[in-house]
């Protein structure tokens, strides 16, 4: 593996098995946040466990403006890893916009994956006409305006309406301190090209076979999203999945272990 990678991306392999499964964490949070979910398969699979540049323990001094000014180059990372490792034909595990990631990631190599589990994505967050995305495009600037005013108060006002769950506080604070150390202006440009992307055009390019999973309750991905991807999306399946806010795989981990064993189940 070289070096400048596995620091670059904070890359971690553990488990046993012959098949990969990677997990790509979500905007503000970092490899850490799949620890519950890790351990249900790595006695039968290679897991393999990254933080995007920017976020966790990466390598910040990696960070360049003109490569991750779109999700593109965060794509590029993932196959980058994926060629170091000589993964192919791996699982992919994506929560929120990694999915997108990952999306285009199956798209530019789809030997890569032979599955992409996409766990509250979306591939736009703007309403549209015929299209419900969940914001419109003022809630979205007073968001951007409110993140470049005071950063820490605004990540203590997004973190529980993101999180939901409200009787498990421990999750707000746990995001809360991931956000927030994330470097402000890395995290305010990340947050616009999430915001303002529209992947829809994409979906149909998809050949890898996915799964859809979409939580019941979640504000920042409504579930007219869900149902978008799985009409738009040719190989799919679609599972509405019972827990509330946008980090299921922190909230309700026995849910999420069990949707994917049933998926990965031969």
């Amino acid at each position: 593996m070289s070096a400048n990678i596995l620091k670059r991306n904070h890359v971690n392999v553990l488990g046993k098995g012959n098949q990969a499964l990677i997990f790509a964490h979500g905007f503000g949070s970092n490899q850490s946040a799949w620890r519950h979910i890790v351990p249900a398969f790595e006695s039968n699979y290679r897991i393999v466990l990254f933080d995007h540049v920017g976020a966790g323990k990466s390598d910040v001094s990696a960070y360049n403006p003109h490569r991750y000014n779109s999700l593109s180059g965060y794509a590029q990372d993932l196959l980058e890893l994926c060629a170091e490792l000589k993964l192919t034909g791996s699982v992919l595990v994506c929560h929120s916009i990694s999915a997108m990631i990952g999306l285009l990631a199956a798209i530019i190599e789809p030997h890569r994956f032979s599955r992409l589990i996409m766990i509250g994505a979306s591939p736009r967050y703007l309403n549209d006409t015929g299209y419900i995305g969940g914001f419109e495009q003022s809630d979205l600037d007073a968001f951007y305006a409110a993140m470049s005013a005071n950063y820490n108060a605004w990540v203590c006002g997004f973190a529980p309406l993101v999180v939901g769950n409200p009787e498990q506080p421990e999750l707000a604070i746990e995001f809360a301190r991931s956000l927030q150390d994330m470097r402000p202006d890395i995290a305010s440009v990340l947050a616009r090209i999430i915001f303002q992307s529209d992947f829809r055009n994409d979906l149909p390019r998809l050949t890898v076979p996915a799964l859809i999973v979409q939580s019941s309750h979640d504000k920042a991905v409504p579930p007219e999203v869900g149902r978008y991807l799985a009409a738009k999306i040719p190989n799919n399946q679609f599972v509405n999945i019972n827990a509330r806010g946008h980090v299921p795989h922190l909230s309700a981990p026995d849910e999420v272990i069990k949707i994917i064993r049933a998926y990965l189940a031969p």
